[in-house]
């Protein structure tokens, strides 16, 4: 049974513990974490929801692998499309990585939230980081601009759209624990719903995060090498919700890379010997239908 975007947006709320109603008092809630993964494509994503998942999330730089070009080098229009195609292939609620949103100001991040919200995704994300090497954190009061009027496109929405904010330091060499909570905390009075702060160094700090922002509930990326902590141990510290970015699709291109070298370096195939039967794959696919015509 297909569902509706507000019965998808709904179940996707519930998911965070956050209130129907976008802007309702956030309550306490019990301790539960719930995995997002990121598939890149639609095939990906159907095996993701065939295996149970409840939500999925999409990835700039999965995406942009799969175009072959790297992450930060999609257009607006291109990720939107994306966001269709992903919202199309499965029946479960997804979200999207918006980056930067594609502009610097906050007028431009409001109609890549407006646009977004028409692409049958329920939720999306963020950051602050400006995609420019010179300088690649916003300033603090042009960030907290960029949330609220993220904020406000997200509640002109006919349904309940999930705003994520993301702090972006860790990831670009900043590594400042007190300005990523002022920026979070900041980025919550804004109103956004959900914060994230990727690639922070210790499962202490993001027990700290998830602490000072309570009771939002707290994005926590996983499949960092060296932070590669467990559903349980990220529960404990207080995470709501357990990103992967484009760890699964590195993986998935990894296997590529390892099958790619030992054919052209050693002249063998034995990576058949672990590559999942045509018929599995197939499973979680659309259901089969005869396509007239000459493949």
């Amino acid at each position: 049974m297909n569902s509706t975007i507000a019965e998808k947006a709904l179940k996707f709320r519930a998911l965070h513990k956050l209130p129907a109603q976008v802007g309702a008092p956030i309550q306490s809630a019990a301790a539960g974490a719930f995995i997002i993964p990121n598939p890149w494509d639609a095939g990906s994503a159907s095996i993701l929801a065939g295996l149970g998942f409840e939500a999925l999330a999409t990835t700039s730089a999965g995406f942009a692998f799969s175009l072959g070009r790297r992450d930060g080098m999609v257009t607006r229009d291109e990720a939107l499309e994306h966001c269709r195609l992903i919202a199309a292939a499965t029946d479960l609620p997804v979200a999207a990585d918006l980056e930067n949103a594609f502009g610097d100001d906050p007028a431009t991040v409001a109609e890549t939230i407006r646009l977004a919200g028409t692409t049958g995704i329920v939720g999306a994300s963020v950051e602050d980081a400006t995609g420019d090497d010179a300088r690649p954190i916003y300033d603090h009061g042009l960030a907290v601009e960029r949330v609220v009027a993220a904020v406000e496109a997200a509640r002109a929405l006919p349904f309940p759209f999930t705003l994520t904010a993301r702090c972006e330091n860790f990831l670009h060499g900043r590594r400042d624990l007190d300005d990523t909570l002022r920026r979070l905390r900041a980025y919550a009075e804004a109103g956004a719903e959900v914060l994230y702060a990727p690639a922070l160094p210790s499962l202490d700090a993001i027990k700290q995060v998830c602490a000072a922002l309570a009771p939002r509930p707290v994005n926590v990326l996983a499949g960092i090498k060296g932070l590669n902590f467990s559903v349980r141990e990220l529960e404990a510290a207080g995470a709501r919700r357990i990103s992967l970015g484009g760890a699964i699709a590195r993986a998935v291109l990894g296997a590529l890379l390892a099958a790619g070298r030992e054919m052209k370096e050693r002249g063998t195939f034995s990576f058949v010997d672990t590559a999942a039967p045509t018929a599995e794959v197939a499973s979680f696919m659309a259901a089969p239908h005869r396509v007239s015509g000459v493949s």
